[in-house]
């Protein structure tokens, strides 16, 4: 699959209004943006890099973002949380699965009247608890944000920055 074909080469259009839906799906837009330059160029080595002992790899992390992004997809859709199983994924296959993830929850999101209605539902040993919106916000979402930065850092740190013309604020690349 050609990259650009991946989503989030750059961010999609903004929407013409303002609604909660259509601000939520554009945070992750932003962090599927991230994510996408964060991830563009990586080596099998900076997969294995870690700044120390005792924290995650790169491809760690990654993993770990994933599982985020099923959290908040598995919300939108109404499905209990069922984390995947990354062990035999190859990164191609974690990046895309991570990328499409968010953007089919963006869009879920752009299109939604009421995103109250979207509560996460996480099995808890026989229980499941379930969880408003507002947690997803602060947790799955926020958390992903954290850990893409982390992934950044990483890179740097293994001597693969992030690729250069790549606009942040508008979402876009100079070529």
């Amino acid at each position: 699959m050609n990259a650009q074909q991946l989503p989030y080469y750059e961010i999609p259009e903004s929407p013409k209004e303002y609604t909660a839906g259509t601000v939520a799906g554009r945070m992750i837009d932003g962090l599927g943006f991230r994510y996408y330059w964060a991830t563009e160029g990586l080596t099998e080595e900076n997969l294995q890099y870690a700044p120390g002992d005792k924290t995650r790899s790169i491809r760690e992390t990654l993993d770990h973002i994933l599982g985020l992004s099923v959290m908040t997809l598995s919300a939108l859709e109404g499905k209990e949380v069922v984390f995947p199983s990354v062990k035999e994924l190859s990164f191609e296959a974690l990046r895309k699965q991570t990328l499409e993830n968010l953007k089919k929850s963006s869009d879920i999101l752009k299109e939604s009247k009421d995103i109250s209605m979207f509560t996460m539902k996480m099995r808890r040993g026989n229980q499941v608890a379930e969880y408003p919106f507002w947690n997803q916000l602060n947790g799955p979402i926020g958390d992903a944000l954290w850990h893409v930065g982390q992934v950044v850092s990483f890179r740097r740190s293994a001597g693969n920055p992030l690729p250069k013309g790549v606009s942040l604020l508008t979402g876009t690349v100079k070529k």
